[in-house]
């Protein structure tokens, strides 16, 4: 087939949506597609089709003329008025099987009401809830309740075109039946092939937690880094923050106050080999995100034989099965945290690798095949199998 995947956040974004594009596109390219990738510019001067490597895979991305949002500390945006001009070109050159969007919002909602008008199937995955790009809106706070509102109405009108609407998990799914006119959302894993990550079953030696992800108001690492202050001294426990964000700085300064800087080690943006090997050398992955629709970066910490202490909030209870391969916490206990921090440092090699194999076990179900293989099916307008 000659697929068309329309992403409003791709390469050289680092994101989760970013990271599934990626990977779904690549992994289409191996098994034979003609794949093609409609995205923002990663400057403005660089306009047009492009032959690009992604994920070790050559494909066509056709970069359309974006700008900075400045709020954001790296996001780009196509002028929403030009969107469907640009959608208009890359429809008539590509002449695509399918279209396949990433999300509601700019890019994909031009291509969604294009592609509708020349009778092409569209299927949609919704990464994105309004409520997540809040933060980056400038809006006080009774224009935001407005803005949800308007967000989740505008991505039911654009979702109406599609013949399949598929999101991460099945907590995302009845989210976005909630909030919508649609229903039959299926939920599909983001998934990763679990063989790029090595996970280390031998005792630990340090006590090394680790996040990864952005460092962003959202994913609330500031719960983390007092739960750190709390942990019994004589754990010598430390932190590691894979990533980089508009909060590293204000973080950096609440961890001077905390007295834990010296404890904390923020990495900024590293390469793959980098983030794996930092997965592989911790003891414990910490997420404390409430907004999570599945979370790529905890999948890849199981992936890596990790045990996970998860907020209990949106999709991470999927992943994380308390007692098991972790634990959960109440969002924005730092308290309730620090014990299950400690509860997991504490436990006998035994118990701890009880639940880095349970990790790697629990990882299993979100194979990158079978995630590919589903939206192959709904591209032919087939039904996947279960």
């Amino acid at each position: 087939m000659r697929i068309l995947i329309g992403c409003d956040t791709f390469s050289p974004d680092v994101n989760g949506a970013a990271r599934f594009a990626e990977r779904l596109a690549a992994g289409l390219v191996q098994r034979g597609h003609d794949v093609h990738v409609a995205a923002p510019s990663t400057r403005h001067s660089r306009v047009g089709a492009f032959r690009e490597t992604i994920e070790g895979e050559r494909m066509t991305v056709h970069r359309i003329a974006s700008w900075r949002w400045y709020p954001h500390d790296w996001l780009r945006f196509v002028l929403p008025w030009r969107a469907r001009c640009y959608a208009r070109q890359i429809l008539d050159q590509v002449k695509p099987d399918v279209i396949h969007i990433q999300s509601h919002i700019v890019i994909g909602r031009a291509l969604a009401i294009e592609g509708a008008k020349r009778g092409i199937r569209i299927v949609a995955t919704n990464h994105v809830m309004p409520e997540n790009v809040l933060d980056f809106t400038l809006l006080p706070p009774w224009a935001e309740r407005i803005f949800v509102r308007w967000g989740w109405r505008a991505a039911d009108r654009v979702l109406q075109h599609a013949s399949a609407v598929t999101t991460p998990t099945r907590r995302a799914a009845d989210f976005l039946e909630r909030n919508t006119h649609r229903r039959d959302v299926r939920p599909v894993s983001c998934g990763l092939r679990a063989s790029d990550y090595t996970a280390d079953l031998a005792p630990r030696g340090e006590n090394r937690l680790v996040f990864v992800g952005r460092i962003t108001l959202e994913k609330e690492i500031d719960v983390i880094l007092r739960a750190l202050t709390r942990l019994d001294p004589s754990l010598n426990a430390s932190l590691t923050l894979v990533g980089d964000g508009d909060q590293r700085r204000a973080l950096e300064k609440l961890a001077a106050e905390l007295g834990v800087a010296a404890r904390v080690r923020f990495t900024g943006r590293v390469s793959d080999e980098q983030l794996r090997a930092h997965l592989t050398e911790a003891s414990v992955f910490v997420i404390a995100s409430i907004a999570e629709l599945q979370s790529i970066a905890t999948m890849e910490a199981m992936a890596s034989g990790l045990p996970v202490i998860a907020a209990d909030a949106m999709a991470l209870p999927h992943l994380v099965h308390d007692g098991e391969n972790g634990h959960l916490f109440q969002p924005g206990n730092d308290r309730e945290l620090a014990e299950r921090i400690e509860r997991v440092l504490r436990l006998s090699d035994e118990e701890y690798g009880r639940m880095q194999r349970a990790s790697l076990e629990a990882v299993k179900a979100h194979d990158i095949d079978r995630t590919i293989a589903t939206f192959e099916a709904l591209y032919r307008g087939e039904t996947p199998e279960a």
